[in-house]
């Protein structure tokens, strides 16, 4: 499993087909996008995305970590043991220098210019030829220098207030994390520190007005969510104590990043933000035609979607569009917070997805799984040989992706 894809040994695609001929396609349940402790997770352990999974009756998952696929040949364990269906995928962030200097806002809303994207179906393992690993292993580095001179900026302020207490950038790697230490970690790392070192709620609380120099925490101390999201917002975000600036050389082009994933074997995907819980939408996205346009020029025809952060009805037009434009769309949860929610993907406050949507996620995760059987055959997945998608080919890979899925799970 580590040392070759798992999809070598399945029979030829004809034979597939042939084990699904006459069983309609069911839509399975998807989690297309999620996080692990490889990056920052609020699973402890991959394996309890797994457990989760299979209680919930999650059929498809889709690992998505930040600028880094360590965690495959675990995930890809993990998924045999399970028949938890595997899609490796992998996240980056990426600067459009002419969207920032427009202050145009895309998928990240305080940012403008700053543009996640996805890769999805990536080989496994990964295989990347010499110049593209190097500004893969680039953007990891570049990523650690930031939150190693965050640990020195924060241990600079713990001494001002006389915490009794500090970290080294490889102490919290060690201990919290995995290749890759990001600014989550050194916010979770506080807040067990503190916890251990005060023993009352008010010392506690007085240590956090200490260090947000004057402010109150506002969250439940057993908020384990809510109080890491305040030590980073007024620590290590823009105007924090703790705050460092990200270095230009820590973002690749949009188009740089594209070509990695489409190397890596992968398909490019824009992350949605659509509606937030105020209903806002990003300049980039507020008009879906116009977004539908910036994409297909840039060569992007795949999507993914966080439900849970969008309405029912707003995620329901905005999907309907782009599935009557033959484009591959995923959903997922990410689980990039210490927030612990279900594995089952829903829209916002817990809303069901219909079963148009449950639908459109499990054919582009069929598709993705295609596409990872072929090209681990040494043939051409979703993407020809110029990394434009096969958009007019969606029904065939999702018929071939189903019988991957089924044959892998054993349906």
């Amino acid at each position: 499993m580590k040392n070759q894809s798992v999809f070598l040994s399945f029979p030829s695609k004809q034979t597939l087909l042939e084990e699904v001929e006459k069983k309609p396609m069911k839509a399975l349940l998807v989690n297309g996008h999620f996080h692990t402790p490889y990056s920052f997770s609020a699973f402890t352990e991959m394996e309890q995305a797994f457990k989760m999974a299979e209680v919930e009756g999650v059929k498809v998952l889709g690992i998505n970590d930040f600028y880094t696929t360590d965690g495959y040949g675990e995930f890809a364990e993990l998924a045999v043991k399970y028949k938890i269906f595997p899609l490796f995928n992998i996240e980056f962030m990426s600067l459009q220098k002419d969207l920032q200097q427009a202050n145009i806002r895309v998928n990240d809303p305080n940012n403008p210019g700053r543009t996640y994207m996805s890769g999805k179906g990536l080989t496994n393992p990964l295989i990347l030829d010499e110049e593209p690993m190097k500004l893969l292993n680039s953007v990891q580095h570049e990523s650690n220098v930031q939150t190693a001179e965050m640990v020195e900026k924060l241990n600079t302020l713990l001494a001002e207030t006389q915490a009794g207490f500090t970290f080294t950038f490889d102490g919290l790697k060690a201990k919290y994390a995995k290749n890759l230490l990001r600014e989550r970690h050194i916010a979770m790392a506080l807040r067990i520190a503190i916890d251990e070192k005060f023993n009352t709620s008010d010392e506690k609380k007085g240590f956090y007005t200490l260090l947000f120099s004057g402010k109150e925490v506002k969250s439940n101390l057993d908020d384990i969510a809510g109080v890491e999201n305040e030590i980073r917002g007024n620590l290590l975000k823009s105007g924090g104590r703790a705050f460092v600036t990200e270095d230009p050389k820590a973002f690749l082009s949009l188009e740089q990043v594209c070509d990695i994933i489409i190397k890596a074997g992968g398909i490019p995907c824009y992350p949605v933000l659509l509606d937030d819980a105020k209903g806002n939408i990003t300049d980039y996205e507020r008009n879906k035609v116009s977004l539908y346009e910036r994409l297909v020029g840039k060569g992007i025809y795949c999507l993914e979607l966080i439900p849970g952060r969008n309405t029912f009805t707003v995620l329901k037009d905005f999907v309907s569009y782009f599935r009557s434009k033959n484009f591959l769309i995923t959903f997922g949860t990410e689980h990039n917070t210490p927030q612990l929610d279900p594995v089952k993907v829903t829209c916002s406050g817990g809303v069901e997805l219909d079963t148009e949507l449950e639908l459109v996620g499990y054919e582009g995760a069929c598709i993705i799984a295609a596409h990872q059987y072929l090209v681990a055959k040494g043939e051409e997945g979703f993407l020809n040989k110029d990394g434009v998608a096969k958009t007019k080919e969606y029904g065939a890979f999702a018929e071939l992706g189903n019988a991957v899925i089924g044959h892998f799970i054993g349906r």
